[in-house]
């Protein structure tokens, strides 16, 4: 039986709250079924227990990998990584403390029936409550700036609860530039410049102690991290293939040039191999064997095609 799901929790130095986590979305994977479901811990560069905790964690689970980046790349930058082996149809990212309740992973496949992307949401009225005056006002001001420099709509681009089919995701992974906190918001504007479609999940949150999002600094990195997106060029390495290029050809190809995370294009005149920025090498190899053409995409040229991960 194939893998549906792919849940996969990004991880620095959660050793202390990855247990009381796991105990909550354990259940729901017993629940959705082991033999349909794969989770993807990336511990990115934890300097405590993260990753053997992990380990234990999922150790019974039929369909698990915990990854280990030797350093800290940042929350974006572990996603990309865990996109890069997932092997479901859909991927849901939940945050390893685990504030959405992973009872609420069926609200985002349902949205997913009709949306390419499904963003979990804890606005009520249009704003977050945290717990606290000044990170709510922080939080408010912060979510104006995104939604004003990117066009973005999303009132909670921030919510670490998020739904893709995988395609779509390692499309948004492949292109986006922003390996920190921010990566969200700049994914949601990919999406919106590849005219894809965006469902808002509203859902119910616990603010769980010990997040290592810091109000002031990072808050402040993130808006200069997303004042760029719209003047960012987005283009990446690609081959172009004959329309109907057979998916596991491109498979064995992309997995002999040892090139991750591919994602397949399909268009009604040609097919394009979407490979990230440095799989220029690789694509050489996958170019021969799918005879293609190695060359660059930009985003834009991608808008009404199918996509399909390998």
């Amino acid at each position: 039986m194939s893998v549906a799901l792919s849940i996969i929790v990004p991880a620095h130095n959660e050793g202390a709250r990855l247990v009381d986590g796991f105990t909550r979305l354990l259940p729901i994977v017993d629940e959705m079924g082991r033999d349909r479901v794969e989770v993807i811990v990336v511990d990115d560069g934890s300097s405590d227990d993260t990753g053997r905790r992990a380990a234990q964690l999922v150790s019974d689970l039929p369909h698990s990998l915990v990854v280990r980046c030797e350093t800290n790349g940042g929350k974006g930058a572990a996603l990309k990584v865990g996109l890069g082996v997932a092997q479901g149809e859909i991927a849901v990212i939940c945050d390893a403390d685990m504030s959405i309740h992973p009872r609420q992973i069926p609200l985002v496949l349902g949205a997913l029936e009709s949306a390419d992307v499904a963003v979990g949401s804890r606005a009520r009225g249009g704003h977050i409550r945290y717990d606290s005056v000044v990170r709510t006002a922080a939080g408010g001001v912060f979510n104006a700036l995104v939604r004003r420099w990117t066009g973005i709509s999303a009132r909670d681009t921030q919510c670490g609860f998020k739904g893709f089919h995988l395609g779509v995701a390692r499309l948004c992974a492949i292109f986006g530039h922003i390996n920190g906190f921010a990566f969200d918001a700049e994914w949601l504007y990919l999406a919106n410049r590849l005219h894809l479609t965006t469902a808002t999940v509203d859902v119910a949150w616990d603010d769980v102690a010990g997040s290592s999002v810091r109000v002031g600094r990072d808050s402040w990195g993130m808006l200069m991290d997303i004042r760029d997106v719209p003047r960012s060029t987005y283009r990446t390495v690609a081959v172009r293939v004959a329309a109907g290029v057979d998916r596991e050809l491109v498979a064995r190809a992309c997995r002999d040039a040892r090139v991750p995370g591919a994602v397949i294009a399909r268009g009604e005149h040609d097919d394009i191999i979407v490979l990230p920025r440095d799989g220029a090498p690789g694509g050489l190899g996958i170019g021969k064997v799918c005879d293609g053409r190695l060359g660059v995409v930009g985003v834009d040229e991608l808008r009404g095609r199918r996509f399909e991960a390998v």
